[in-house]
C-alpha cells in the first residue's frame, strides 16, 4: 500500500458517523486516522492509530467496517 491511501466513510440513516483514512507514515509504518462524529451532530473527533505495516492497518480497517455493518451502518 506504499504511496496509496484508503478511505472509508460510514453512515447511518443518511448521517455521517465516521471516516477512516489509512495512509503511509513518514517513519515507515502506516496510520489509520479515524474521525468520529457524535450521533447528535457536531464536529468530529480525530484519533490516529499507528501500525507497524500496511497489512496490520488494513486488517484493522476491515474489522472495524465489518462491525459497523453488523450494527446497520453503510460503508462506502
Amino acid at each position: 500500500m506504499v504511496g496509496k491511501e484508503l478511505v472509508r466513510e460510514v453512515t447511518y440513516d443518511s448521517r455521517q458517523l465516521a471516516t477512516l483514512r489509512c495512509f503511509d507514515d513518514e517513519g515507515g509504518g502506516t496510520i489509520v486516522e479515524a474521525v468520529v462524529f457524535p450521533a447528535a451532530g457536531g464536529d468530529g473527533r480525530t484519533k490516529p492509530y499507528r501500525f507497524a505495516n500496511a497489512h496490520e492497518a488494513f486488517r484493522f480497517v476491515q474489522e472495524a467496517m465489518l462491525v459497523l455493518q453488523y450494527l446497520g451502518c453503510s460503508v462506502a
